[in-house]
C-alpha cells in the first residue's frame, strides 16, 4: 500500500506536482496495490492534547512497542477521544509499504499540518524499519550542500533525523525542486532557469523512483 500525504497550503504546488508524479508511477507499476491519499492541508489533524500525552506515558510505562496494543492505553473518555484521532492515522501508516510525504519548506521547516500528523502517530520506541519513506519537496531558495543557506535547512534535516530517531528508517529518499521563489521575486528573476532545471530533474527522479527503476 502507498500512503500519500500532502501538506502544501497551495492546491497547485510544486511539492504536490512531484508527489503526484511519484504516486502515478508507483500505482502504474503496481496496479493491484492499495493507495490511500490524505490531504493534511485540507483536513489537518488537531494538535495533540493532554490525553494524548497520557496515552504516550502509558505505552512507555508498560513497554508497549506493538502499535496493535496501543489501544490498551485508553482508560478514560478523554483518552478515547484522543485515540479516535490517532487510530485512523496510525492504521494507515502501519499498513503502508511506502509512505510518500509531499511537503514544502515553510519558514525553514515543515508545514504545521505535517508536524501535527507526526505528533499524532508517533509513540515511544516505535519502529517502522522496512518501510520506504519518500519526501517530495519544494523550497523557495537553495538549501543544498555547500549553499550559503544550507545551515537554515530544518526541513530535510529534521525529517531525516525524525525518521531515523523515531521510526528507525535510515534511508529516506528526498526528491524536490528549489528556487521556487525565483518565479515571483524580482530579485531572484535571474535564477529562474535554476528552478526550472531543478523541477525537471525532480519530476524525472519521481517518475523513475516511483516506477521502481
Amino acid at each position: 500500500m502507498l500512503l500519500h500525504l500532502d501538506a502544501s497550503a497551495r492546491r497547485n504546488s510544486f511539492s504536490r506536482e512531484i508527489g503526484d508524479t511519484f504516486a502515478a508511477a508507483w500505482r502504474a507499476a503496481r496496479p493491484a496495490a492499495a493507495y490511500v491519499h490524505r490531504d493534511l492541508a485540507a483536513d489537518p489533524p488537531p494538535p495533540i492534547g493532554e490525553a494524548w500525552t497520557e496515552l504516550c506515558d502509558y505505552v512507555l510505562e508498560h513497554q508497549i512497542t506493538d502499535p496493535a496494543r496501543y489501544a490498551e492505553a485508553v482508560r478514560t473518555p478523554e483518552h478515547a477521544e484522543a485515540w479516535a484521532v490517532v487510530e485512523p492515522l496510525l492504521a494507515e501508516l502501519v499498513a503502508a509499504e511506502t509512505v510518500l510525504i509531499a511537503a514544502p519548506m515553510y519558514n525553514f521547516s515543515v508545514p504545521a499540518a505535517l508536524k501535527a500528523w507526526i505528533d499524532q502517530v508517533t509513540f515511544p520506541r516505535m519502529s517502522l524499519a522496512g518501510k520506504k519513506f519518500v519526501v517530495a519537496y519544494a523550497r523557495g531558495g537553495a538549501y543544498g550542500p555547500g549553499k550559503p543557506r544550507e545551515p537554515f535547512d530544518h526541513h530535510e534535516r529534521y525529517l531525516r533525523d525524525f525518521f531515523a530517531g523515531h521510526f528507525a528508517v535510515e534511508d529516506a529518499v528526498f526528491v524536490g525542486s528549489e528556487m521556487v521563489n525565483a518565479l515571483v521575486d524580482p530579485a531572484l528573476a535571474g535564477r529562474r532557469d535554476e528552478h526550472e532545471r531543478s523541477r525537471a530533474a525532480a519530476l524525472e527522479a519521481a517518475r523513475s523512483i516511483g516506477g521502481g527503476r
